[in-house]
């Protein structure tokens, strides 16, 4: 199997040391299997989307030597793919309309949706995915398998929003099929999701990706190191040092000498070393330059 992986940050500002302990992690991980690395930009939200910050995001990595292949892909431009595979849903019989809001599911632990036995007559509406009552268990390779029961601990989920977005499901997993992706390293806020995905790769007949989710970066207050908590952009006068900090943190480090090494010395190195298994379950210390 060809190796391809890939990163995919959402463009609601520049990246931050998360953003960039996570772009490290799959480009290694790619290089270092002789595979390929592609940039997607999860542009799909318009409302999120900070202007000048894709521009940033790719200066960003080009800045600490994290090179991609081909062209990157944007999100706001596959909106006729994501509608080719929700009719494919469609003619399954694998999707329905749902009038009901994320208020009367978050607020009332015992509602109960009737919309797949009588479907709402207005225009605005969701459409839901219906799930089986199976469990889907993924393999992970860096925290270990899960298993979940989706249709009780997830419930139906939505794959197009009642504003005609579609849902970050529907779109990571067409954007993972049409990109050949082989393995996704990525943050293990997104570990929990896995089984969703893995679903949808089934209904649409995808090939499931190998998984791999990274222990997240914290501030001094627990919480994940990301632009809604104030997360710094990198300071790119310090690259070499932020690379080296990055490699540590996910078991990496490189000799002491190495650390104000020019990024392309640093990452050069690191592909010769790279092993997945050394990078470390959770994130020993929160970060302090937030």
């Amino acid at each position: 199997m060809s190796y391809v992986g890939r990163f995919a940050p959402t463009p609601s500002g520049p990246l931050h040391f998360g953003s960039l302990v996570a772009a490290v992690a799959s480009y290694l991980d790619a290089r270092a299997n002789k595979g390929r690395w592609l940039v997607r930009i999860e542009d799909l939200d318009p409302p999120r989307t900070v202007p000048g910050s894709i521009d940033a995001i790719l200066s960003g990595l080009d800045t600490f030597g994290l090179h991609w292949d081909g062209e990157p892909m944007l999100q706001s431009q596959r909106q006729q793919a994501y509608c080719e595979a929700l009719e494919l849903l469609r003619q399954d019989g694998q999707i329905y309309t749902c009038s009901c809001s994320r208020a009367q599911f978050r607020t009332n632990p015992l509602y109960t949706c009737h919309c797949l036995t009588h479907p709402p007559s207005q225009k605005d509406v969701a459409i839901r995915i219906a799930l089986p009552h199976q469990i889907i268990t993924v393999d992970d390779v860096i925290i270990g398998p899960q298993s979940q029961n989706l249709a009780h601990e997830v419930g139906n989920f939505v794959v197009q929003r009642k504003d005609q977005l579609f849902s970050y499901q529907l779109a990571v997993v067409v954007d993972d099929a049409e990109q050949n992706i082989s393995h996704i390293i990525r943050g293990s806020d997104l570990y929990h999701q896995t089984p969703r995905q893995v679903w949808l790769q089934t209904c649409l007949s995808y090939k499931q990706p190998i998984y791999g989710h990274l222990p997240i970066v914290t501030n001094n207050q627990g919480q994940k190191l990301s632009k809604q908590h104030l997360a710094r952009p990198l300071d790119i006068t310090q690259a070499p040092a932020l690379l080296s900090e990055a490699l540590e943190r996910l078991g990496q480090a490189a000799p002491c000498n190495f650390r104000q090494a020019p990024v392309e010395e640093q990452l050069a190195w690191a592909v010769t070393q790279w092993d997945i298994n050394n990078v470390p379950k959770r994130m020993q210390d929160p970060i302090a330059f937030v």
